[in-house]
């Protein structure tokens, strides 16, 4: 993998060549991962043309499982505390004589830029305008094994959950154990908090657990992910406890199935991104069923559980191979419950065999 990351570093430098940049300042975690293969915290990574510095705190806590680069590829800056180390790789640029710094602008605060900008002098400071992220957008095979192992440890972990008694039982203890249980699969942690939705709870985009209790008749909605070697799927399911579905919860279920159908089946390399938004919407809106304030039905994933692109409706962007994205459309009908449906999928030509779906757990409306 270092030659891999060593390939990354390279061609951000002829990335930034072209915005006129002696030297790079990275400092999102997940850039630093992506350009280094580790990610300590508070770490800053500096780039100029013929090295690289990793500036990381001397007191910060170091993850054993976390293999770093040896010192002949990547230059180790300890950074005393109090110290941060985006300023302290500023200087180092200044030291290295760099006419021009690029920074991440949209990862700093103003007053973080202050400091880089006052240590950086007498380089002159521009934005990286997202340089990393463009370059992180297309994901190589083996990111996407890793968003594989991710997805099938979700799955796993998911489908032992459901086999469990579930009625009684609160949602922020179902959360709880699925977290658990993909770090017991396998898992450095969950991708983001998992989200259990109960009742009138069910279908609501983000929910957080409460102490509300599982109940016969129940939707149940379930959104949960894995981060596996730093990378992440996403997913979301909707089951029904205890009883066959009422007539209206069929209903429902049915049509944010075929709305998230259609979304997967939009996923085409050229294809817009608010196409595959626009498929989802137009079968929701069909059957009734608006956004006051419409969400995008889909994001990119990764290293972050949600990068671009973005599927929304106002996004120009064109989708291109490679890139995994998820396709997760939601009814939430207040006082009574919703359904999510969401999968993670690479984008993948026809000749391929089109979008490629990592999360396998069924869609069906299972009575639990």
């Amino acid at each position: 993998m270092a030659d891999v990351h060593a390939a990354r570093r390279e061609r951000l430098r002829e990335r930034c060549g072209a915005l006129a940049a002696d030297a790079v300042l990275v400092t999102r975690p997940a850039n630093v991962r992506y350009l280094t293969g580790v990610e300590p915290d508070g770490a800053a990574l500096l780039l100029t043309r013929d090295r690289a510095v990793l500036a990381l705190p001397e007191d910060s806590p170091r993850d054993p499982d976390q293999q770093f680069p040896p010192p002949d590829e990547i230059q180790r800056l300890e950074v005393p505390p109090g110290t941060d180390p985006a300023a302290a790789a500023a200087a180092a640029a200044a030291r290295y004589r760099a006419g021009t710094l690029g920074v991440e602008e949209h990862d700093l605060t103003v007053a973080r830029h202050r400091l880089v900008t006052g240590a950086a002098v007498p380089a002159r400071v521009i934005d990286l305008d997202r340089a990393v992220e463009q370059l992180r957008l297309v994901k190589d095979e083996d990111e996407i094994t890793a968003l594989r192992i991710s997805a099938e440890i979700a799955d796993q972990a998911l489908g032992e959950l459901l086999e469990s008694i579930l009625v009684g039982r609160t949602e922020r203890h179902l959360a709880m154990e699925l977290e658990r249980r993909m770090v017991d699969h396998g898992a450095d942690r969950a991708a983001f908090p998992v989200s259990i939705g109960t009742g009138t709870h069910a279908g609501i985009a983000g929910h957080r657990p409460t102490d509300r209790r599982v109940e016969e008749g129940d939707f149940l909605t379930v959104a949960l992910g894995a981060r596996y070697r730093g990378y992440g799927a996403s997913a979301a399911r909707t089951f029904v406890i205890g009883t066959a579905p009422a007539q209206w919860q069929i209903d429902l279920h049915a049509v944010v199935f075929a709305a998230q159908r259609a979304g997967r089946e939009a996923l085409q390399p050229g294809t817009l991104c608010q196409e595959a938004d626009r498929a989802v919407r137009e079968v929701l809106q069909a059957a009734g069923h608006t956004e006051a304030t419409p969400r995008p039905v889909g994001h990119g994933t990764g290293l972050e559980i949600a990068e671009e692109p973005r599927l929304g409706p106002g996004d120009m962007g064109k989708l291109e191979a490679r890139v995994p994205v998820t396709v997760g459309p939601g009814v939430h009908l207040p006082g009574r419950g919703g359904v999510r449906i969401e999968d993670t999928l690479v984008v993948r030509p026809l000749g391929e065999g089109g979008p490629e779906l990592l999360t396998i757990t069924t869609k069906e409306l299972l009575a639990l």
